[in-house]
């Protein structure tokens, strides 16, 4: 099931690699989606706000754990196209102690100063204890959240995007049905719809697992006995810098969305709700284009390895085209749609919820091609070996966001609208900034 991304057509060969990729994302919404679906069905706006706000906790912190993951794969990636099985297997160790040892530290965090972490949130005092029930719940399964990310994408690493689609899938149908068995049917509330989450997500973690320790014997922990493997410092360095370049621009970029979120909070549950349908709406509309630059790092990192500059310089021309088509379709449907898909999530009489999270969808949605650009820099910049310029992209487009959404959210005339316009804009001063430096790279190429 492994995939060689350094021959063959080139964006049929990423297209394909992605297609399970992009399935899968858009499946793992489900374990949210569901439970913000049925809660703001079955429970109330106010148990959706509570599930909105944990739901961007949990995406800040885990994206820490995802990001660490991520790097490490773009690292086995590279020794892959560079067939270097033992430089593969020593990235595998170091990186598991690595990113296994993060996510206990994470785990103690959370539930050590959960009270604080709400207060920084401005969780309003009415959904306080339901948001308290929903996170204490939901980080208990953390590990298992860790296990799933980090084999799949060391499968991912090797051309094989296939099998994390498999658990996933199963497990994202097995997550929607215990959350209506346990909150529509059993009566359990918010605390149903986190158990279910736990539940499906320690399935997924532990089933991955075995199908690697079984299946590709590379990526088989050998830590102790006469066989381990051992670790130098050179190498620890390598994947240190690698993981957390990536891990430093996933927290950031989700820092960026918990400082948004603290800002939204303070305009009232109405609000709170809205945001919190609209962004479900995001995830889903440009997830494809988001696996899609993930797919294109790992194509990039490949050749890389491989040594095939001018099939990179090819394939990012290519991909391009492909994102910037496929967003500018997205957001025609989402800006026409706005009203309809909030919908899914709140009934007909909640109408100030329906005005307010179509307004964000019109605005912000109209420019996914922004985010779609900024997904394939973020990916070609990891993939070339140069993930702090991905750090930096982010940097500036949360910054961006976060100082505008800041500055114009207090005026009166203007309100939670400021916030809607300050994302794309940081969008487009990143994607600006990435195409000019990466075009500069080549120049620089070509001289020497």
């Amino acid at each position: 099931m492994k995939k060689d991304l350094t021959t063959g057509n080139i964006i049929k060969t990423m297209l394909i690699f992605a297609g399970p990729m992009i399935i899968g994302n858009l499946l793992q919404q489900f374990y949210n989606i569901a439970d913000t679906l049925i809660v703001g069905r079955f429970v109330g706006a106010d148990a959706m706000a509570s599930v909105g706000a944990a739901y961007t906790l949990m995406t800040f912190l885990t994206s820490i754990l995802i990001g660490l993951c991520m790097g490490s794969g773009s690292l086995v990636s590279f020794y892959f196209g560079k067939q270097d099985k033992e430089k593969m297997e020593v990235c595998v160790q170091g990186s598991f102690l690595l990113i296994g040892g993060v996510t206990v530290v994470i785990n103690v965090l959370v539930f050590v100063f959960i009270n604080q972490i709400l207060r920084i949130l401005q969780i309003p005092a009415e959904i306080l204890e339901m948001s308290h029930e929903y996170v204490k719940i939901i980080f208990a399964g953390i590990f298992f959240v860790f296990l799933y990310n980090y084999y799949a994408y060391l499968l991912r690493s090797i051309g094989n995007s296939v099998i994390p689609l498999v658990f996933l899938g199963t497990t994202s149908v097995l997550n929607v049905v215990l959350d209506i068995i346990f909150v529509v049917t059993f009566g359990w509330g918010i605390g149903g719809a986190a158990q279910a989450t736990v539940i499906s997500q320690a399935i997924s973690g532990v089933g991955i697992s075995i199908y690697v320790w079984i299946k590709e014997p590379v990526f088989r922990l050998r830590l102790f006995g006469k066989n381990r493997i051992f670790l130098t410092r050179e190498s620890m360095q390598e994947i240190t810098r690698f993981s957390f370049a990536a891990s430093i621009q996933q927290s950031v970029m989700n820092l960026g969305i918990l400082m948004i979120q603290g800002l939204v909070n303070s305009f009232g549950v109405a609000v709170m709700a809205a945001f919190t349908a609209a962004v479900k709406i995001d995830s889903f509309a440009y997830m494809p284009a988001q696996e899609f630059g993930n797919a294109f790092s790992l194509f990039i990192s490949q050749n890389h390895g491989a040594g095939k500059e001018n099939r990179i310089r090819k394939g990012t021309r290519q991909a391009f085209v492909v994102s910037a088509l496929f967003c500018g379709v997205i957001s025609v449907l989402v800006f026409l749609l706005a009203k309809n898909l909030m919908l899914f999530f709140v009934s007909h009489s909640d109408t100030e919820i329906i005005q307010i999270g179509a307004g964000y969808l019109r605005i912000e949605g109209a420019f996914y091609i922004g985010i779609g650009i900024l997904f394939l820099l973020y990916g070609y910049y990891r993939g070339i070996n140069i993930p702090e310029m991905s750090l930096v992209l982010t940097i500036i487009s949360l910054g961006t966001r976060v100082i505008l959404a800041y500055i114009l959210a207090p005026i009166e005339a203007v309100g939670v609208v400021g916030i809607w316009w300050a994302i794309p804009i940081g969008w487009f001063l990143a994607d600006i900034t990435g195409i000019i430096y990466m075009r500069h790279r080549e120049r620089k190429k070509l001289l020497n």
